[in-house]
């Protein structure tokens, strides 16, 4: 979320200039996903003065900090649910402190972040979904199969849920559920029964551990392909931790209500169910429903949303390269054309 999602070569800094960075969010290896291209969707709908940028995933601000720059007289209401981040990304929009307003909420909180803010609508909606880098570099948080580290997962830290206790406490055929819908995870059965097995000699207690346990049970041919044999299962436990598809649900009819007229929305997603909610919702606004039957069309029920993008952008080959985290990104993005249908 937000605009960490990858990592450029780095520019020779000094350990001490990089813990700096880091710190105040403005880490120059963290590089925000098809920067380029959200500006060209977003900047056109944040020119009138006062026009009001939500940013629902703020991360370390990168988006949103390009975007105050090129439209000097628009207004933010960053979201996020990860106070980490909005710490740090306070520090990175310091020059802009007088235009920003930062919330913490889920992003299906939307509505209400406006609401604080005092704005009835928003011109420009930005979602950057999935789970940061600082979320993935920072070791204790437990999202990275790489590194030892408590089976946590939260995006924010306030909440009760965590890995641990999905892996260690729901029964076999829910823990199968999350594995196979949301870590796409073909061995999910295999998966959930071998945790069942482990567990019941003691809890499992550690990213290693669990990153461990899943490549046994993964069969050997599979193995030797696609990446480490872990990934899909901690992508289905860290998306059941925080909801994140549940709330993406919510968020995308919440948002689109509060977009105003020539409003714009934008969603980068990183996996196919992230991309397909919306892909419907903004399929749902662009459609004509004016009954087959009848002759002419109704202007009530012509389409709310003009589609600004050919189905799913993704992100260029030298960006990939650049910044191997934007490999996976899908971009979609709408402009609002008449009012909401009543």
């Amino acid at each position: 979320m937000g605009d960490t999602r990858g990592h450029g070569d780095g520019n020779g800094d000094t350990g001490d200039e990089r813990v700096a960075a880091v710190r105040t969010g403005a880490d120059p290896l963290h590089v925000p996903v098809m920067l380029d291209r959200i500006v060209e969707l977003l900047a056109p709908a944040l020119q009138r003065p006062g026009s009001v940028l939500v940013d629902g995933t703020l991360g370390l601000g990168g988006h949103a900090e390009a975007l105050m720059n090129a439209c000097p007289d628009a207004r933010l209401v960053g979201v996020d649910r990860d106070t980490t981040a909005l710490e740090r990304s306070a520090a990175r929009l310091a020059p802009h402190a007088d235009r920003v307003h930062l919330v913490h909420a889920v992003y299906s909180e939307i509505p209400r972040a406006l609401d604080e803010a005092g704005a009835t609508d928003a011109a420009a909606v930005l979602l950057d979904l999935g789970v940061s880098s600082p979320q993935l570099d920072e070791t204790d948080r437990g999202f990275a199969y790489a590194h030892e580290a408590p089976l946590d997962m939260r995006m924010d830290r306030t909440q009760t849920l965590t890995a641990s206790e999905i892996v260690n406490t729901y029964p076999v055929a829910e823990l199968t559920r999350v594995l196979r819908t949301y870590g796409e995870e073909r061995f999910a059965s295999r998966v959930a029964r071998a945790i069942e097995r482990r567990r019941s000699q003691g809890p499992i207690e550690s990213t290693r551990e669990l990153a461990e346990l899943v490549r046994e049970a993964i069969p050997a041919a599979t193995r030797r392909t696609g990446g480490h044999p872990a990934k899909r299962t901690f992508q289905g436990l860290r998306i059941e931790v925080n909801a994140e598809l549940s709330i993406l649900e919510r968020t995308l009819p919440a948002a689109l209500s509060r977009l105003a007229v020539a409003g714009r929305i934008a969603v980068l997603s990183y996996h196919s169910l992230e991309d397909r909610l919306t892909k419907k919702a903004f399929a749902a606004l662009a459609t004509d429903t004016t009954p087959p039957d009848l002759p002419v069309p109704l202007p009530d029920r012509q389409p709310e949303l003009r589609l600004l993008t050919r189905g799913a952008e993704l992100p260029t080959d030298e960006e990939n390269e650049r910044n191997p985290r934007a490999q996976s990104a899908r971009l979609r993005a709408a402009e609002r054309v008449r009012p909401t249908r009543q």
